[in-house]
């Protein structure tokens, strides 16, 4: 592992901490000795690490004359300094643990090691290449009744060019504690290619086919209420903890009491409700369009249902609002019942009375003709009576 270059140089490659010491050069009477100080930095787990976990750097040096007292000043890809976190240190050794890793970390890295006795300043640069979700820890989405949601998870395996397979999964769950679902599976290759197998049918979806490399979607073709919940898409690493990111699906929905149109004089109850809670800096709003303020009313922090009494018709307005920006809206429109049918309702309602003027009616007459009759059998009861007893006093006589 060396040569003896002109002006008699040597030259050696490869080396390792073995290679330390000192070397003479002779030439005659003459002695000239120089002092090789070799230092060797290792990267847990060959610099390779899913999102969250933490790197350990080990630095070793050796020497034949005493070791010096390194100092280590570390820069990440984004050329900021990071403090690290001395676990050992002892001359020969220093182990380091850096923080948490996140995606966005990936690059080359720089370890300055420095010395005044003897004068050591060195850089050494490491690869990091962390694999993980360019999503958000937390992501929430929001959608109405009926909508079409496509739900997103953004790998960085083709940005990172990792070479190596790994698998993962996408889970449902309803609320937190709630029964977990696997929807789907998958796993990466090598070369980059993504497979995925759908895994339940409890859940109407779908898995789109077009879409942007090392990226896992769900399609929901048609969102009911009880679709919401988390969606928790996880990978795994060649059995080493997973690294995963969550997308709160929020469903909106509309309902109004009574249904159909508003007549002359009447009210409506609209009700706007979430499926889930709400971030504290968010509420429900119901407003009507090109209305005034008086037709806006406010949930309270924490409320999931918003209902209004409307005796406007017109185009009214569910928002969803989070840190004053409409993150959705739901419209319903309050048709007002036509001029024909109000006339249809009043009608009815006084045809309505009239008949029930005619039966009470006919009720009284009925009432008094039975009266009548009742009376008159009574009375031809009372004259036959009165003739009976008559003939029966001329016979005796």
């Amino acid at each position: 592992r060396s040569d003896i270059k002109k002006q008699y140089k040597l030259s050696m490659w490869n080396l390792k901490l073995s290679d330390a010491g000192t070397y003479t050069c002779e030439y005659g009477a003459h002695k000239v000795r120089t002092s090789l100080h070799i230092v060797k930095l290792m990267v847990s787990l060959d610099g390779h690490f899913l999102q969250n976990e933490v790197p350990k750097l080990i630095l070793i040096q050796n020497s034949s004359s005493p070791l010096p007292d390194l100092s280590i000043t570390l820069f990440d890809s984004n050329n900021n300094r990071v403090i690290p976190e001395i676990q050992k240190k002892n001359l020969q050794e220093y182990i380091v643990n850096l923080k948490k890793l996140k995606t966005m970390d990936s690059g080359t890295w720089m370890c300055q090691i420095h010395s005044d006795s003897p004068l050591i300043n060195q850089n050494i640069s490491f690869a990091v290449k962390v694999l993980g979700f360019q999503n958000p820890d937390l992501e929430r989405k929001y959608a109405t009744v009926d909508s079409t949601v496509i739900l997103s998870w953004h790998l960085n395996s083709q940005k990172i060019k990792w070479k190596k397979g790994f698998t993962g999964q996408l889970n449902w769950k309803q609320q937190e504690g709630a029964e977990s679902h696997e929807l789907l599976d998958f796993n990466v290759t090598a070369e980059g290619q993504l497979h995925e197998t759908k895994k339940s049918n409890n859940l109407l979806f779908e898995i789109p086919e077009s879409k942007r490399e090392s990226t896992i979607e769900v399609k929901l073709p048609k969102v009911h209420f009880n679709h919401s919940g988390q969606y928790q898409c996880q990978l795994e690493y060649e059995r080493r903890r997973k690294a995963q990111s969550k997308i709160e699906l929020v469903v909106v929905k509309v309902s109004a009491n009574p249904a159909g149109p508003l007549s002359r004089g009447a009210s409506v109850i609209l009700t706007c409700q979430v499926s889930g809670p709400l971030a504290p800096n968010a509420y429900l709003s119901w407003e009507r369009v090109n209305g005034t303020k008086m037709d806006i009313k406010n949930s309270k922090q924490g409320e999931v249902k918003l209902e209004v009494n409307v005796s406007t018709a017109g185009l009214w307005s569910c928002h969803l609002i989070e840190d004053s920006d409409k993150k959705i809206s739901f419209h319903y429109h309050v048709e007002e019942a036509s001029v024909l049918i109000n006339n249809v309702i009043i009608g009815a309602s006084i045809g309505g009375s009239l008949l029930a003027f005619a039966l009470g009616c006919l009720c009284i007459i009925s009432g008094v003709s039975w009266q009548q009759r009742r009376q008159r059998a009574k009375r031809m009861a009372q004259a036959r009576q009165h003739l009976l007893e008559n003939k029966t006093c001329q016979c005796q006589q």
